[in-house]
């Protein structure tokens, strides 16, 4: 059988990959995305649903030099660590640790501000023109400090100020008007008011997806065995055929290292591993919006299954087994908050792929033409996802995106 042929065919259909796709076909070009398993249900199912107008700070951050002794212990739910992961990527840890200082979190914090722009106004129209509007709420989010914590707050408030982002300090009594169903255990609170969340992440990036197939793109459900370089174009090899195309985006996520290592890319790629639950919620005693409990190291999120807690990062091998330490610490913290009845599933366990700077890449290959990559968002994935696939289809068109990509461009590491 001959291989089919398309403009582009696009690896991964996560949120990044669907809009890539999507974002392709606006322009005219056909498409081809890819994927082993339907669209939204990797790493883009299993996150809090937030559209983050404020997540302009990496974690990487100066602050975390002062949590490192802390998160040292390898006890504390915020971070985990697996030593023997540690030992052999030392490289990526010092990296990573390098960019954690003040002359570095302002450029990277700009080129957040820009890609999180584009994108919380393209999310924005999707979510209508693909019929979802009716998940998404425009109720911020709340970041909330048991501690008196009113100087971090404020800290954290003028560096969104100083980007034009707007947000409230609220203090007891205000975080109780704004969530009468919680037990008042916050002092301080920090209202993200320009930030909304969705009900399902993993259904709105299938509902983009199919927006994607009305507007005339073909999905594809298939492994993905290799990529090699075909005359002036690509070949794709699938479990179950091939396709050639003149552009392949590689937009698998944690995945992405594993396609580009046999043409001579190492890329440095660590995975921010997160874990979640759903549990029956009580409907007298709701959530409005996304909680994150600052000192407790865990968020909250009313979800169209129930009330979702999401642990905090776990650094380890991607693929290592699932350790619930971090979630089973923080759910007896989460029913101190707001009542719920018992876990609904399995817990889920996903992989933000994440690299040294906490940038993604967004860009060209830098030694082959024709190959685009697309991934590394960590853990905003969800918020940025649009506005990552739509600057790589106007590069593909040959036109300037609509925001500055330079600081994500992969020869910054290839």
């Amino acid at each position: 059988m001959s291989d089919k042929k398309t403009d582009v065919v696009v690896l991964g259909a996560g949120i990044v990959g669907v809009s890539a796709a999507f974002a392709v076909r606006q322009r005219g070009l056909s498409v081809v995305l890819v994927d082993r398993r339907e669209p939204g249900n990797e790493t883009s199912y299993g996150n809090a649903g937030i559209l983050s107008s404020g997540s302009i700070s990496p974690l990487n951050n100066p602050s975390l030099w002062s949590a490192l002794p802390k998160y040292l212990t390898n006890q504390h739910a915020a971070l985990r660590w697996n030593v023997g992961w540690a030992m052999r990527n030392p490289d990526w840890v010092i990296r990573f640790l390098a960019n954690a200082t003040e002359s570095r979190l302002r450029p990277r914090a700009t080129a957040l501000h820009g890609l999180i722009g584009a994108s919380l106004k393209l999310h924005r129209e999707w979510i209508v023109k693909a019929g979802a509007a009716a998940r998404i709420r425009e109720t911020g989010w709340l970041k909330a400090w048991r501690s008196d914590a009113v100087v971090a707050a404020k800290a954290e408030q003028a560096l969104l100020t100083e980007y034009g982002i707007a947000s409230q300090l609220l203090d007891r009594q205000d975080i109780s008007a704004l969530e009468p169903a919680i037990v008042p255990v916050y002092k301080v609170g920090l209202l993200h008011t320009q930030t909304a969340s969705v009900d399902s992440p993993g259904n709105v990036v299938n509902a983009y997806a199919k927006m994607l197939a009305g507007a005339g793109g073909e999905i594809r459900q298939s492994e993905i065995r290799a990529i090699t370089q075909d005359g002036e174009g690509w070949r794709v090899q699938l479990a179950d055929g091939a396709i050639a195309a003149r552009h392949v985006v590689v937009a698998l996520g944690p995945w992405s290292a594993d396609i580009l290592k046999p043409l001579g890319y190492r890329v440095p790629l660590a995975f921010e591993r997160g874990y979640h639950r759903e549990y029956t919620p009580n409907p007298a005693r709701t959530l409005q919006r996304p909680i994150h409990d600052s000192d407790g190291a865990f968020l909250m999120t009313p979800m169209e299954n129930g009330i979702r807690v999401t642990s905090g990062v776990e650094l380890t091998d991607r693929d290592a087994p699932s350790s619930f330490a971090q979630i089973d610490e923080v759910e007896p913290m989460a029913r101190g908050v707001v009542e719920f009845g018992a876990a609904v599933g399995d817990t889920w366990r996903g992989s933000r792929p994440t690299l040294p700077d906490s940038l993604p890449m967004i860009g060209p290959a830098p030694r082959h033409q024709g190959l685009w990559l697309a991934f590394g968002n960590q853990h905003i994935g969800f918020t940025t996802g649009p506005a990552t696939g739509a600057a790589i289809a106007a590069m593909i068109s040959g036109t300037p995106p609509s925001f500055d990509t330079t600081a994500f461009a992969p020869s910054r590491y290839l």
